[in-house]
């Protein structure tokens, strides 16, 4: 079975950055396959690798709803949609990434996040690890898309509503019974010293810290895909140092 990291918090505070690092971390590790999972509508997983998405689930889930003729004789609609998935999942050096993206027909969501929960437990026997991206926010975690994890990293910045959301993602996932093994707080572009008091106050236990990085500010400007980052610099350094910490 996969060991999964999930990366989640409020929008804007860096969680697509550190779940793109992870990745691509764990595939320069050369310890099994690696999968990435953009579950965010808002996708841009595979954008911080310089990747384009061909088809995602949203889109799939669309094109055969518009077009059940397209199903070939003798499979179901389920089948012929899980093989489209299947076949949309980019395939790049060292790890896959699959996106969610986000279905344009009415009540389409519900079964787009079925079919997603789905796949994230018949693809655990084939990759080693797995980065789920989550949604930004926490009403997404009541949809169970997202069901178990070794390690849940909630992301924030300094914001008091940051922090609040991070919050109240830890509650929410205690109250729905997810299995999760281990939940982490990462603050992201900020200094743990001047948060102590509200850190502690959280309840989360170990966290991590990530700088603000000139470098990888310079990335995003020039939109270079996250690859480019030079492994000197202080994110990579503490992402890497945050991997190995839960890997063990």
């Amino acid at each position: 079975m996969s060991f999964v990291i999930a990366v989640a918090g409020k929008g804007g505070t860096g969680k697509t950055t550190l779940a793109s690092l992870l990745i691509s971390l764990l595939a320069k590790r050369k310890q099994g396959a690696v999968l990435g999972i953009d579950a965010d509508p808002n996708s841009n997983l595979a954008e911080a690798f310089g990747l384009k998405v061909k088809e995602d689930i949203g889109s799939i889930v669309d094109s055969v709803a518009k077009n059940l003729s397209a199903i070939p004789v003798g499979m179901t609609k389920d089948a012929y949609i899980d093989f489209r998935i299947q076949t949309a999942i980019l395939e790049e050096g060292g790890f896959d990434i699959l996106t969610m993206g986000r279905p344009e027909g009415p009540g389409c969501y519900c079964y787009v996040n079925n079919l997603l929960r789905g796949l994230i437990k018949r693809l655990s026997d084939s990759y080693a690890y797995i980065v789920i991206d989550n949604e930004a926010g926490f009403e997404h975690l009541s949809r169970r898309t997202m069901r178990r994890a070794d390690r849940l990293l909630l992301v924030s910045d300094a914001s008091e509503a940051g922090l609040r959301a991070v919050k109240r993602i830890a509650d929410l996932v205690k109250e729905l019974e997810f299995e999760i093994k281990g939940i982490s707080l990462v603050l992201n572009r900020t200094n743990e010293i001047l948060l102590n008091d509200k850190i502690n106050g959280l309840g989360l236990g170990t966290f991590s810290v990530i700088a603000e990085d000139e470098e990888l500010l310079d990335l995003s400007r020039q939109g270079k895909p996250i690859t480019y980052l030079n492994e000197s610099s202080g994110a990579y350094v503490e992402v890497k140092k945050m991997l190995e910490e839960i890997l063990g």
